[in-house]
């Protein structure tokens, strides 16, 4: 796993303009129609975003700009300036071994049963550092978010500071960014996405964007394959090579069971596409269904102990990620060793020692 590098200079907007005159600029830019419009460059979007996050742009402005761009979609250049200004203004997260970093989708699941705490939770035990991010209930689909589901675990997770996070991140491998909690600048956008009700930009910069620093893996989901082209481009202008893309669950980074899954880990070489078939391995059936949380609870600690209707979800989704994590010399391998995880109690045992630290 490479080293995420330093957020690099970029060029300073003109300071005497005030900042509303600049972001119409911008606006006039990304709005002018198919035929006039143009993209930003990679600091005129770190600017725009700055000056959204920042309230020197007006709601009106915001939503028009957030709007526009969804249609006109961003360019790559637009993400990587976008994530220049996350990276410079959010939480940050160091870890001694090369961690796991998985980007989700923010405004949550609400079809299929996430597996990732789960994962999260058996690679922790497996001494990989996990890193996650999420906020609270998001337009536009409302579904359940990753706080909810580690509450339904026992873990209290919430109204915690940076510095909680990172202890726990080095004593348990487990650490949750939560934007209400410690990215209270990013939570000014959230009203103005239930104004617009359409999923904006910035929902494809959550998946790009990690609190983490250092040697990572970073695993991003996706829906459409011109949004993994995107994501691929930005985070190569972004400096970051250890790249992971996941056609996943509702645009997340579980691996369904129900399907081929379609992955690329690009490199000099190449994209590094790999088509994983659960059916292949043993681990082939339907994607288990989201109920509600007490049931998902029960489904969870069940698959914790190897059992119940999430476990083949949880081992093809965990053995894979072993894999990928290079903790195993084979996919073959990585599957072997979460049964072998699973069967010996250490997540169920990880997750009570979390608990205990969380009282």
């Amino acid at each position: 796993m490479a080293q995420a590098p330093a957020v690099p200079p970029q060029p300073k907007q003109d300071a005497k303009i005030p900042g509303r005159d600049r972001f119409r600029t911008y606006l006039g830019k990304v709005g002018s129609g198919e035929h006039t419009s143009s993209g930003l460059s990679r600091g005129e979007a770190a600017d725009a975003l700055e000056l959204m996050l920042n309230g020197e742009a007006s709601p009106a402005q915001i939503g028009a700009f957030l709007i526009a761009h969804r249609i006109r979609r961003p360019e790559p250049q637009e993400l990587t300036g976008m994530l220049d200004v996350y990276r410079q203004l959010g939480p940050k997260l160091i870890s001694n071994q090369p961690a796991l970093c998985f980007g989700i989708p923010f405004d949550g699941r609400s079809r299929t049963s996430p597996i990732y705490p789960l994962t999260s939770l058996l690679l922790a035990s497996a001494g990989i550092p996990v890193v996650l991010q999420g906020g609270g209930r998001m337009p536009v689909k409302y579904g359940v978010t990753a706080m909810e589901l580690f509450a339904a675990l026992g873990l209290a997770l919430r109204d915690r500071s940076v510095a909680w996070v990172q202890n726990c991140l080095d004593l348990w491998n487990l650490a949750l960014i939560h934007q209400p909690d410690h990215f209270p600048a990013a939570e000014v956008l959230v009203p103005i996405r239930e104004d617009i009700g359409k999923r904006p930009p910035v929902a494809s910069l959550e998946l790009l964007w990690t609190a983490h620093r250092g040697n990572h893996l970073l695993v991003s989901g996706f829906v459409h394959p011109p949004t993994e082209a995107r994501a691929w481009q930005a985070l190569k202008l972004a400096g970051e090579t250890e790249i992971l893309t996941i056609k996943g669950l509702e645009g997340s980074t579980d691996l369904p069971i129900s399907r081929a899954c379609v992955t690329g880990r690009p490199n000099d070489s190449g994209d590094g596409r790999l088509i994983l078939h659960p059916r292949d391995h043993d681990c082939y059936g339907n994607d288990p269904a989201w109920i509600d949380l007490d049931t998902w609870a029960d489904q969870a600690l069940a698959a914790l102990g190897g059992q119940g209707p999430l476990a083949t979800s949880l081992i093809w989704n965990a053995g894979n990620y072993l894999w990928q994590a290079g903790l195993s010399n084979t996919q073959e391998a990585g599957l072997e060793s979460c049964r072998k995880l699973l069967h010996s109690g250490k997540p169920l045992g990880h997750l009570a020692a979390i608990h205990q630290h969380c009282s």
